[in-house]
């Protein structure tokens, strides 16, 4: 006696099964009646009809009538929808290709791109969807703008953008033509200075990864505040996620960087 196991997924009933059969076997007579049906010339039309002659042609280039039975049935309709799911993109994409792609600039689009990064002035041919930290890091070698997860949600590539704390993974190019771009590489300033040194004495990393975007994040909140509570050093760093430390040597770092106080548990108003 064979193994039905083999054939049939674990749980089938024999009713489930039997079920299967038939509606294959309704698929084989639909299949079957299609040449029928495309033979067959509506009696409206004239008999001198161009279709007279492009019906039997259709006909003759039907697929054949998949073999009877309930394996030969289930195959043929699982191959011809395959092949219609493989097919479908290439003709959506043939059919959708801009008239006007043939004749556009041979660069393919490529602009201008002028911008200050780190104090010097920079200019570079790239396509205005380009990502900023792309530029940065394979167009000038600035590695210290981490890419991690390029949806914006880590901090990892924060960088200051005309003073302003911004994930490089979420801008084009376009959007920084003529802007003065400031990555960890670039802040030398007095507080950004303390605030590398206070990570450094509190332990404000582990593996290292998010911590240039936390000094740029940190840095760019002591420029405005220089003497932050705990909740507002919270909000500063809420884009930036770090996986190893549990933030807390992270927040200390902050308050040993900000004027000396102790971190307030009120604003800084």
């Amino acid at each position: 006696m064979r193994d039905e196991t083999k054939r049939y997924p674990v749980g089938e009933s024999e009713p489930e099964r039997r079920q299967l059969a038939e509606r294959a076997a309704d698929a084989t007579d639909a299949l079957a009646e299609a040449p029928e049906r495309a033979n067959s010339v509506p009696d409206a039309l004239p008999e001198d009809s161009p279709a007279d002659a492009a019906v039997p042609e259709q006909a003759s280039r039907a697929e054949p009538v998949p073999p009877a039975g309930e394996e030969g049935a289930a195959s043929a309709l699982a191959e011809q929808a395959s092949a219609q799911a493989v097919l479908a993109p290439e003709r959506l994409d043939a059919g959708a290709a801009p008239a006007e792609a043939a004749s556009g600039p041979p660069d393919g689009g490529a602009i201008e791109l002028r911008f200050r990064l780190n104090g010097e002035p920079r200019s570079l041919r790239a396509d205005p969807s380009r990502r900023l930290l792309a530029v940065i890091r394979e167009d000038h070698g600035l590695t210290g703008t981490k890419r991690s997860c390029e949806i914006g949600r880590c901090g990892a590539c924060m960088v200051l953008v005309d003073g302003e704390p911004m994930n490089s993974c979420l801008l084009s190019a376009y959007q920084c033509q003529g802007a003065d771009i400031v990555t960890i590489e670039g802040l030398r300033s007095e507080r950004a200075e303390r605030v590398k040194s206070a990570f450094l004495e509190e332990g404000g990393f582990q593996c290292g990864y998010c911590t240039p975007g936390m000094v740029v994040s940190a840095t760019s909140m002591l420029e405005a505040n220089p003497c932050p509570s705990r909740a507002e050093t919270e909000e500063a760093l809420a884009g930036n996620i770090c996986r190893c430390t549990g933030y807390g040597s992270i927040f200390r770092a902050v308050c040993r960087a900000s004027a000396g106080e102790p971190a307030r548990e009120g604003g800084a108003g």
